[in-house]
């Protein structure tokens, strides 16, 4: 082991002890997050390739990859375009060229008539027979031993650090260091679960054997997949447990009794609470009387009332004395919280303010100081809640809305403003990108999971079709139609200009083209360019009822409440993903009018387009869709690629493998209570030794 004990843990093994890594190839491994052996054990492969048969050279086919072997009748140097390298080779069946942009000397000297060589490659036309450019290949004297009767793996790469080398050095790694590698489960729970050994798993999966089901591995099924599957899941897990119950040793404000307040604004309200939201208060409120931190997540449709759960919430904590901020991440959406929550709160003699990057120098002075001397109860923001030079006087609770566009160090800064003698303060995070339970409780393990799945009373359904652009002057003549009725539209637009790469109609341009057909009609414009002022002044004329029609990017995809807008129209609604489609979608039906979104698409669509548009069609519950999204694009958007670090998953899949998630659970629970042992070398292992989740 040139120097090093047997019993040296993989993960302290450098590098550099395989054959052909000096330093210099270790800083390129270091680009791909491999620094150590057991690093290089679980750079798990991306897909395989069937290189097991050998194909004929007069079999194969330009467009396919394939695997031959000759022997080399011609090698030269040919100039065309480019200079590049030749080398000729039949099988007495037929003739293939290789060709060589980038070759060296040596190259070209090992590539000589008479030896026989065996490659991997796609096959093209060239000028005058079929060829094969830069293939992966193996020399040999004499004519080779059949293929080896296992899969090819194929690994994550980068720039100067090639299959074969990656291939080469993980092959050393387990001859050398695979069979000694320490498993991660105690061995009772892989007796009990019929799991494979961790050591066999790794060879199995980098090296998969002759007997080995091809179309499991090829599917990520295979026994050895969900093993590994299974423990980066866990790792993720207890990860988050652990910063968990790291949290909950800090004590939190203790909010208990009260109510006046909140009793107050519940009598003005014109509606009653849904039994959802009275559940959903009772829990926020057990969670703060407990002395302990709340840590809750509030999932909620679009329209299930999540604001009215944050403003009682707060309310019973601005009544105990302590200070609320709700954080929101675009200005259009910080803005509607603004108005919304002071028109409740100021009839009670509740002060809000509104901070945002676009705040003028004096009123963002004025309302620094009210946080600061407390005189201020309640701040609504964006990121800028979180600067350096806001201060509270004592902040009690963290309301975080759509909490999957923000980085978790963003949540951890402004948590850290609340910090004082009495603890941290109470977190609820909201989102509207309903997820299913056992997910949830992977991905926000950190968390409590509260749902509001129910709507309100009297909500009538948004009505959706979808139509072709060829029809675009019937949809034109349909928003005509529901401004002449007294009703607002939307017209949501993906791009602010035109662009010359994307076929897709801007904004400016379709709110020209729209007034051109509606010269009576006032139509209004907002986009990511525009300023704060700007953007509020156009959403604030459209609340009021002065501009009919709202041509928008998908600024306005949270935010802007309009209950006589009735009409939704979405341009290129093939380009955008489902729950983004049903945000938008939500801006409409929030009045006692019937409501309709158009899906304004252009031909032809994908299998995937195609999907994501019957989805909206044929439902409005935000958990089905958001279920669906998960398996169509994947946890990034779904969980917030920021949030959770689950998008960075090396062998597991949230979609493939989420029958998996109760038995994560399940384990996770049972090593945290009856084995603590294992629980630090597993997270090591699988993330490196750190927390991507924040530090507590």
């Amino acid at each position: 082991m040139s120097g090093a004990a047997p019993e040296t843990p993989a993960h302290e093994l450098p590098l550099t002890l395989l054959r052909g890594v000096g330093s210099r190839v270790a800083e390129k491994l270091a680009r791909l997050d491999l620094h150590n052996v057991q690093d290089l054990l679980f750079h798990l492969p991306l897909r395989y390739e069937d290189r097991t048969r050998i194909t004929p050279l007069r079999a194969v086919r330009a467009g396919g990859e394939a695997l031959v072997e000759g022997q080399i009748e011609l090698a030269e140097i040919g100039f065309g375009r480019r200079r590049s390298l030749l080398v000729r080779i039949g099988d007495g069946t037929g003739l293939l060229t290789l060709r060589f942009f980038h070759f060296s000397g040596a190259q070209q000297s090992n590539l000589r008539s008479g030896r026989y060589i065996r490659c991997y490659g796609e096959v093209r036309h060239g000028p005058g027979m079929r060829e094969m450019v830069h293939p992966e290949y193996q020399l040999f004297d004499a004519p080779p031993d059949p293929p080896e009767p296992r899969l090819t793996p194929v690994y994550p790469t980068t720039e100067g650090v090639h299959q074969v080398g990656l291939r080469n050095y993980i092959g050393q790694a387990l001859d050398r260091f695979g069979a000694s590698l320490a498993d991660t489960l105690p061995p009772g729970f892989l007796d009990q679960h019929h799991l494979p050994a961790l050591p066999g798993a790794v060879a199995s999966v980098h090296r998969p054997p002759a007997d080995a089901d091809v179309d499991l591995l090829l599917a990520g099924r295979h026994p050895a997949q969900r093993r590994l599957a299974l423990d980066e899941f866990l790792a993720h897990h207890l990860s988050l447990r652990r910063l968990r119950a790291a949290r909950r040793a800090h004590p939190g404000p203790r909010i208990d009794g009260g109510g006046e307040l909140a009793a107050a604004f519940l009598s003005r309200l014109p509606f009653a609470l849904t039994g959802a939201q009275q559940r959903v208060i009772a829990e926020a409120l057990a969670d703060m009387a407990s002395g302990k931190p709340m840590q809750r997540l509030l999932q909620g449709d679009v329209g299930a009332g999540k604001t009215v759960v944050a403003a009682i919430i707060a309310l019973y904590a601005i009544e105990a004395g302590y200070q609320a901020a709700v954080m929101a991440p675009t200005e259009i959406l910080a803005e509607q919280h603004y108005q919304t929550l002071s028109s409740w709160l100021l009839p009670l003699g509740v002060e809000t303010a509104w901070l945002h990057g676009g705040l003028r120098t004096a009123p963002r002075r004025a309302a620094r100081q009210g946080l600061a001397s407390g005189r201020v109860a309640l701040a609504i923001g964006t990121h800028a809640l979180f600067q350096e030079e806001v201060r509270f006087r004592k902040l009690g609770l963290l309301v975080v809305d759509e909490q999957h566009r923000f980085g978790v160090d963003q949540r951890l800064a402004l948590r850290e403003k609340g910090r004082s003698d009495e603890g941290e303060p109470h977190q609820l995070i909201m989102t509207a990108t309903p997820i299913p339970r056992t997910l949830a409780m992977t991905a926000y393990a950190d968390l409590d999971v509260s749902l509001l799945d129910e709507l309100p009373p009297g909500r009538l359904p948004v009505e959706t079709v979808a139509v072709s652009e060829l029809r675009r002057a019937q949809v034109i003549e349909r928003v005509g139609s529901a401004c002449a009725a007294g009703h607002q539209a939307y017209w949501v637009c993906p791009l602010i200009d035109e662009s010359e790469q994307v076929d897709a109609r801007a904004a400016m341009v379709t709110a020209e083209e729209l007034q051109g057909h509606f010269p009576h009609i006032a139509i209004g414009v907002v986009h990511g360019r525009m300023s704060s002022e700007d953007k509020e002044a156009v959403v604030a004329r459209f609340k009021a009822g002065d501009i009919s029609l709202l041509v928008a990017t998908t600024v306005i995809e949270v935010g802007v409440d309009v209950p006589n807008a009735t009409l939704m129209i979405i341009e290129n609604a093939e380009r955008l993903g489902l729950s983004q489609l049903h945000q938008l979608r939500g801006r409409v039906g929030r009045g006692k009018a019937r409501s309709t979104c158009v899906l304004l698409y252009h031909s032809p669509l994908s299998e995937h387009a195609r999907e994501r548009l019957a989805v909206l069609r044929a439902t409005n519950d935000g958990f089905a869709i958001a279920r669906k999204d998960l398996e169509l694009r994947g946890p990034g958007e779904v969980l917030g690629t920021r949030q959770t670090g689950l998008q960075n998953l090396k062998v597991a899949n949230l979609v493939r493998d989420r029958d998996l998630l109760p038995l994560v659970e399940n384990l996770a629970r049972r090593l945290l209570e009856d084995e603590p042992q294992w629980v630090e070398p597993l997270i090591r292992r699988w993330l490196g030794g750190q927390e991507r989740y924040g530090k507590v």
